[in-house]
């Protein structure tokens, strides 16, 4: 029996890069993850292997499973599961092999916040499928679902996706050029060459709340963002170079070594399309954020 439980906790390393991947996706927050991955071994641990033919699949549903109760738990308390929460930010210079991995197929902040805005079954599904590949019969175990329903959540979840997350530029160097281009305009307080920079349906998120109560303010549109930004410019000066979930983003710091907003930006077609701004001291002094050169 001990060999069989060693058997099992050597295949559960193995794929604990990519079920800490799936478990960040379906909750926007490295420190959530972890803990699911965490719970999800506990409960794997004591469950029978015979039989099952797809590991990776098997483990990915229970981390899904785990992650979906979170999800729910999340309404329980009173959150709002259609409120857009901005995600907790990873490290785009870490040399950790997983933090890497978790990394590798990330998007952006843009499509995390849309995740958000869906509710646990439809960010299951989407995730699950849109994300890792994961069948319809599958998925409509871990949803206590059928096939057909949990399809048309993940389809619905890929409609909501698809209309309020554009692709991002995939060249970081271009990602740089275009927030450079839009501090320098803030610097020089040029709203119109922050205008120019900024796409025609650009939204500015800012999170300011804790983490018992996080609330997102949204400001749409190129002028009514750029006049935004012009009344902050006195933070401008402050303002480093960051990686923000592998996007071109910055960091503000009033004073030497204490980090107080960062902002991550979805740069694509050549403009800026989101501005996500993190506020929250709790979660903005975890060392998640990795300034660049």
């Amino acid at each position: 029996m001990a060999n069989d439980d060693d058997w099992l906790a050597e295949r559960f390393e193995e794929r604990r890069t990519h079920l800490r991947a799936v478990a960040y996706r379906m909750l926007g927050s490295v420190p959530e993850a972890d803990d699911a991955v965490r719970q999800t071994w506990l409960r794997l641990d004591r469950a029978a292997v015979d039989g099952v033919q797809n590991l990776t699949g098997w483990m990915t549903a229970a981390v899904a499973r785990v992650c979906l109760g979170l999800l729910r738990t999340r309404i329980v308390r009173g959150e709002d599961p259609l409120a857009v929460h901005l995600p907790e930010p990873t490290d785009g210079h870490a040399e950790d092999s997983e933090q890497q991995a978790l990394l590798a197929e990330a998007v952006g902040l843009g499509l995390l916040v849309v995740l958000e805005s869906l509710t646990p079954a439809e960010r299951t599904a989407f995730v699950l499928h849109d994300l890792f590949g994961l069948p319809f019969d599958e998925i409509a175990a871990t949803i206590d679902r059928s096939p057909a329903v949990a399809r048309q959540l993940a389809s619905r979840a890929r409609r909501c996706v698809r209309s309020g997350a554009s692709v991002p530029d995939p060249d970081r160097h271009r990602q740089r050029e275009i927030v450079d281009a839009f501090f320098a305009a803030a610097r020089a307080g040029d709203l119109d060459a922050l205008v120019a920079v900024l796409d025609r349906d650009v939204v500015l998120r800012s999170d300011t709340g804790t983490a018992r109560a996080r609330r997102t303010v949204a400001v749409h549109g190129p002028e009514p963002v750029a006049a935004q930004v012009v009344m902050v410019t006195r933070l401008v000066p402050f303002a480093r170079p960051a990686l923000v979930d592998g996007a071109g983003g910055v960091v503000v710091a009033a004073t030497p070594g204490r980090a107080l907003p960062v902002l991550g930006f979805t740069v694509a077609r050549g403009k800026i399309f989101a501005i996500d701004v993190l506020g929250d001291p709790q979660r903005v002094e975890e060392p998640s954020v990795a300034t660049a050169e």
